[in-house]
């Protein structure tokens, strides 16, 4: 894909690929079910500077991935957003990082920091929030 000015500023940044990523998230989940619920974490996803890992050394694979199950099974995949609450990055190389949620499910999701390039991280805790419908617990489930 063409890249135009963005190339020049941000070489390994296309705007096509920002365009696309932009436009996968905007979504309106409706919910018809009278209960909706909320559950929130939060988790240190790894510290590496400790013990010499991957994320610190830039040595081997740059993700870490962990499951995630929530308190109880929503009645429907909730909507879950992720924020990072801290981070420790090395101040001698770029500051990179990618924290996603993948493989959501009624009863949790796999949560996902990744880095590339130069970048050294120390530490990383993310915080999650998952919004959706419940089961009604005056409901029927035939099968």
């Amino acid at each position: 894909p063409e890249c135009g000015a963005f190339s020049f500023w941000f070489p390994n940044f296309c705007r096509e690929s920002w365009l696309r990523s932009t436009r996968e998230v905007v979504d309106l989940k409706r919910v018809s079910s009278g209960s909706i619920g909320i559950d929130q974490g939060s988790r240190v996803l790894f510290s590496d500077f400790a013990d010499g890992g991957t994320m610190w050394t830039g040595q081997g694979p740059r993700e870490s991935r962990h499951a995630i199950s929530f308190h109880e099974p929503f009645a429907e995949i909730p909507s879950v957003q992720v924020s990072m609450s801290m981070w420790d990055m090395d101040q001698k190389t770029n500051s990179r990082a990618d924290l996603v949620a993948e493989k959501i499910t009624a009863a949790g999701f796999d949560l996902i920091v990744r880095t590339w390039g130069d970048s050294r991280i120390a530490r990383v805790r993310a915080d999650w929030l998952a919004i959706g419908p419940l089961r009604d617990p005056d409901g029927w489930e035939l099968y």
